[in-house]
């Protein structure tokens, strides 16, 4: 029989339940002395206008509610607008991103953000906010008001350049030449690749028009967008119709260029394409000042890329595009024209009409001719 010493097992569980106390305090202790530096590896760092006091309660409740903050509220949720007025409390905000479901805990929500010091920098804007983001997420969002998608509008009749040259102030982050590099790689995939031929830029199958589109997109992607809207736009019916007229695509392009940079007044542009179509019927020159434009490029003194009035020595630089100086249409679009522009090519105006020039009222319109005496006749005095 073993001989049990009761004041010896006293001891020992006395012992054993000191060593556990000890063991319980020194990980409580190297928990509570870890604590900020777990916390921060989640979070980020504290705002440093904390207290010690102030920084380790709100650790405490951000590592024990980290799932709240780390996971969406609903994974398949859709994006919704959410606006944030001039002067709407931060506590306002917060509330509302619960009521609506966008996140599950305002309290949570709110000691994050006095947690990070972004408690007093909610911006005041419109947001597209959605469940699927976590907490973390839609409080980055809320803090930046500028807009992730910005206006572009490319109006019917500029060039490469003209357009180019807004992307700067659109809002956009591509450069004029990373626009005009882009340019100059041939589309694929596109049932008019074919029609633009190495060496040629895409001038004309970038259709005007207004756009709405990601901030953060690059040169490529925009070309692709308008690219897809011409796609998009030119039919099978308009694509039919300039075969009628005998011509390709490509050229009906061409020639819906010079009609939309000659066109001031809209209704006008079928008999204008008329006017071009007669001519070519006949073998007659173009004689469009808008190529001739095209040719000389940018006028440094008058600040354009169409140069306008045009002299006697601009009529004779010598280009392939310069439609005084050779027959046919030009090798390529001087410009991108609208949908309006090209169904005028494809359906135009049957007139008898080879001459037109702008009439004298400063309206736009022009007045047409059957014969170059009734051209000089339309003459402003």
């Amino acid at each position: 029989m073993v001989n049990k010493n009761p004041a010896r097992l006293g001891t020992l569980f006395i012992f054993l339940m000191f060593t556990g106390l000890c063991t319980a305090v020194f990980f409580a202790a190297n928990f509570i002395v870890e604590l900020p530096t777990k916390v921060e590896s989640l979070f980020g760092p504290a705002s440093p206008t904390l207290t010690t006091r102030a920084r380790y309660s709100l650790s405490f409740q951000l590592w024990f509610q980290a799932d709240t903050l780390l996971n969406p509220t609903n994974p398949y949720d859709s994006a919704e607008p959410f606006n944030i007025s001039i002067d709407e409390p931060t506590s306002e905000v917060i509330m509302r991103l619960q009521s609506t479901g966008l996140i599950k805990d305002a309290n949570l929500f709110r000691n994050y953000l006095i947690y990070t010091g972004l408690d007093n920098q909610i911006q005041a804007g419109d947001y597209q906010l959605s469940a699927a983001m976590t907490p973390i997420q839609i409080s980055e969002e809320i803090l930046d008001a500028t807009p992730k998608f910005i206006a572009l509008t490319i109006l019917p009749g500029w060039r490469l350049e003209e357009i180019a040259e807004t992307l700067p102030s659109s809002g956009l982050i591509i450069s004029i030449e990373e626009f005009l590099i882009a340019s100059c790689n041939p589309p694929q995939g596109f049932t008019f690749s074919g029609q633009i031929p190495d060496g040629f830029s895409i001038e004309g199958f970038l259709m005007p028009g207004s756009y709405e589109l990601p901030r953060d997109l690059t040169a490529e992607e925009l070309i692709i967008v308008l690219l897809n809207r011409f796609e998009e736009l030119v039919s099978t019916e308009v694509r039919d119709g300039l075969l009628q007229q005998g011509l390709s695509l490509r050229e009906g392009v061409i020639i819906a260029s010079i009609v939309q940079r000659e066109a001031v007044v809209s209704e006008e542009q079928s008999q204008i394409a008329s006017v071009f179509l007669n001519r070519l019927t006949i073998g007659m020159s173009l004689e469009a000042d808008p190529t001739v434009q095209y040719a000389l490029g940018y006028n440094t003194s008058q600040l354009t890329w169409w140069t306008n009035p045009l002299s006697t020595a601009d009529i004779g630089f010598s280009s392939p595009y310069n439609t005084y100086l050779n027959t046919g249409i030009p090798p390529g679009p001087i410009a991108n024209p609208s949908l309006a522009a090209l169904m005028a090519v494809a359906f135009p105006a049957q007139t008898p009409y080879y001459f037109f020039r702008a009439a004298c009222d400063n309206s736009g319109r022009h007045n047409f001719a059957e014969t170059f005496d009734q051209h000089l006749v339309n003459a402003c005095e």
